[in-house]
């Protein structure tokens, strides 16, 4: 059953975010699945319910919070993202894509095609306090929540209100409203058999729908709609699949196995499994704790001075390393990334001996990787640069703990850059992040 604004009882309708185009059309296998006939009634395996997966989006969420802090914002197109010539679009309004504007685009090209889109700079901040309302609203619904990010979350909805077909779908509704009065946001919902179908299926009734698949209706679900669609299947995996013939969901599912494995692995297996409805993926409750921790940065002009690149990466690096400290986590892969002049990029890491979470570790690191990568291309333009700190760890109570006098003179060292990093740590809760700013000694370029 697929809801949307009309339809939706004690819904946002009316609010500034409501300048949307039209949902597509659903796939016709859902005429009469939706209907709410015998399918609905599928029992789970060994009289268990059916297993029923949520996948709750928040639609242009950026957008939507910034809509609900400005109502003159509403029906305009807007962008959110780094304004200048270098500046990348992070979401854009229903108004603004309805002119070519859209997530990951350059800001410029943007602009060229929606100049009268009014742009806004990321606050990441507001965003994060509004992802985490919407997801302690969810887990007040729901006993199991698994976050994918800042503006969406799966639940396991499997069983709730037991012995009414309609709880799953009573429950999403609940959500949806409570989000949509208390930050104003749309929430587009799909409840389907597995996680892959239920990620699909938001996607296509936004904005601010809601289906419901039949228990055992995914495939057919699934059938008729382009192979990309499947997050499993990136752009390159979907050229080769229609260079096989392969263009839709229905066309891999018709393939054996056996075939699919022999042709591309274990990336044929998963396809197999997905295109037919097949996702056993658990929700896990609680948020999965992050891979990694990064930073970069787009610079507004192509840079060329090794000096410049030092301070910047420097920096990032000090960034880097705070999060690690504030998250309580060390880092034994350290992670240089960069973007030449003709977008081309690279990224070059290395594993150290021993985790770290102090700026003077994590920043030489990621010195020396920069040293290496401007050596073998001296003078060439940059335009990105990132660091990132992954294979995290969470230090052990007792490596704290240990004795000052049992530590030789590295373990000193390394205690000292901890107090030191501490203190401005400190420093830059108080004042602000900006309040100190790492520096290089002098070096010619």
């Amino acid at each position: 059953m697929a809801t949307g604004p009309d339809q939706r009882a004690g819904g946002a309708a009316g609010r500034g975010d409501r300048g949307a185009a039209p949902r597509p059309a659903l796939p016709a296998c859902l005429t009469s699945a939706a209907s709410g006939g015998a399918d609905r009634a599928v029992p789970g395996d060994r009289g268990r319910p059916p297993r029923r997966i949520a996948h709750f989006d928040l639609d242009q969420f950026f957008v939507a919070v910034e809509r609900a802090r400005d109502s003159s914002l509403a029906g305009k197109p807007v962008i959110v993202g780094y304004p200048g010539p270098r500046g990348v679009v992070s979401t854009a309004s229903y108004e603004a894509r309805a002119f070519g504007a859209h997530s990951a685009q350059p800001m410029a090209e943007a602009l060229r095609l929606c100049p009268q889109a009014v742009v806004i700079a990321p606050q990441r901040r507001r965003y994060q306090a509004a992802s985490e309302q919407f997801h302690r609203i969810l887990s007040a619904h729901v006993p199991i929540v698994q976050p994918g990010g800042l503006d969406e979350a799966y639940a396991d909805l499997t069983g709730v209100e037991a012995g009414d077909p309609e709880g799953p779908r009573r429950v999403a509704e609940g959500v949806r409203s409570d989000v949509s009065d208390q930050i104003q946001v749309r929430v587009s919902v799909c409840i389907a058999g597995g996680r892959t179908t239920a990620k699909v299926g938001s996607d296509k009734v936004k904005p601010d729908g809601l289906l419901e698949i039949p228990p055992g209706g995914d495939a057919a679900f699934l059938a008729p709609l382009p192979i990309r669609v499947l997050p499993s299947v990136g752009p390159q995996f979907a050229g080769q699949l229609k260079r096989a013939g392969v263009e839709t969901i229905g066309d891999a599912a018709a393939l054996s196995k056996q075939w699919l494995a022999e042709q591309f692995g274990r990336r044929g297996i998963v396809l197999s499994d997905r295109a037919r409805g097949v996702d056993p993926t658990p929700v896990t409750g609680g948020s999965a704790p992050a891979k990694q921790v990064s930073r970069e940065t787009t610079f507004d002009a192509d840079i060329t001075a090794k000096s410049h690149m030092r301070q910047v990466v420097g920096q990032l690096a000090a960034s880097v390393a705070a999060d690690l400290r504030s998250g309580g986590r060390r880092a034994r892969t350290i992670t240089l990334k960069l973007r030449w002049s003709d977008f081309s990029t690279i990224t070059r890491s290395q594993t150290l001996p021993q985790p770290v979470y102090d700026t003077e570790a994590v920043a030489a690191a990621a010195d020396r990787l920069l040293r290496r990568v401007i050596a073998g291309a001296p003078g060439r333009a940059v335009r990105l640069l990132g660091i990132s700190a992954g294979n995290l760890e969470t230090p052990l109570r007792q490596l704290e703990m240990e004795s000052i006098s049992g530590a030789d003179r590295s373990d000193r060292q390394r205690r000292r850059a901890e107090r030191r990093d501490a203190a401005l740590d400190a420093i830059r809760r108080r004042f602000g992040p900006r309040a100190l700013r790492r520096g290089l000694a002098r070096e010619e370029d």
